[in-house]
């Protein structure tokens, strides 16, 4: 099962009677952007009791295409890593 931005947004809805539907869409909006933000600026997230989320560079190296065997450059690049807390990878074990 896959969690989506409108799952959020009604959960929000639901959980909060006194908040409209426009108002829980524009909170979680605002969490997403503040959160991209921070990632696309370098910074890391750091959600206490769910876990962390890090840049990190990868540098330029060396691949393989596993369909044709043929070696190849892979281009430096910035991926988002996650790693949860004691908490949640407790509670998913």
């Amino acid at each position: 099962m896959t969690i989506t931005k409108a799952d959020l947004v009604r959960q929000i809805y639901h959980s909060h009677p006194e908040m409209t539907k426009m108002r829980s869409t524009r909170a979680v909006e605002l969490f997403l952007s503040l959160a991209k933000n921070s990632l696309i600026s370098g910074e890391h997230l750091l959600l206490s009791g769910f876990g962390k989320f890090k840049i990190k560079d990868k540098r330029l190296r060396r691949g393989r295409n596993p369909q044709t065997g043929e070696e190849l450059m892979l281009d430096a690049r910035r991926v988002v890593t996650f790693k949860p807390s004691g908490k949640l990878r407790s509670k998913v074990n």
